[in-house]
C-alpha cells in the first residue's frame, strides 16, 4: 500500500521559513516523480513545486519560484519543501503528491497518491 505522510506544517511569521517532509512508503521512491499543490479556502488546489526521479529537473509555480526550494533523499525516501521568505498569501493546506512514473509534471492529475496535507499558515 503506498503511503505519504507529510510534516512540518505550521504558523510562522510573515518573511519566516518552514520546511515540510513528505515520506513515500509502498513503492519505489526512485522511480517516481513528488510534487507539492496547496489550496487555500475558497481557491482551487494549485501547483507548487515538481522533482522528477533523479533530483533534476525541478519546476515550481512562479509565485514561489525563488523563495521555495524542492529537494529529494533518496536515503530517506523523502522530498523536502523549504520555504522562505513567506507570505500570507502563501497560507494553505499543503499536499504531497506521488506519480507513478518518474517524470514530473505541474499536472495535478498526472499525480496518482497523496498525502492528507498539512496546515501553513502565514499571518502577523
Amino acid at each position: 500500500q503506498v503511503q505519504l505522510v507529510e510534516s512540518g506544517g505550521g504558523s510562522v511569521q510573515p518573511g519566516g521559513s518552514l520546511r515540510l517532509s513528505c515520506v513515500l512508503s509502498g513503492r519505489t521512491f526512485s522511480s517516481s516523480a513528488m510534487a507539492w499543490f496547496r489550496q487555500a479556502p475558497g481557491n482551487d488546489r494549485e501547483f507548487v513545486a515538481a522533482i522528477a526521479y533523479r533530483g533534476v529537473p525541478r519546476s515550481y509555480a512562479d509565485s514561489v519560484q525563488g523563495r521555495f526550494t524542492l529537494s529529494r533523499d533518496g536515503a530517506e525516501n523523502t522530498v523536502y519543501l523549504q520555504m522562505n521568505s513567506l507570505k500570507p498569501e502563501d497560507t494553505a493546506v499543503y499536499s504531497c503528491a506521488a506519480r507513478d512514473v518518474p517524470l514530473l509534471s505541474r499536472d495535478q492529475d498526472a499525480y496518482k497518491y497523496w498525502g492528507q496535507g498539512t496546515q501553513v499558515t502565514v499571518s502577523s
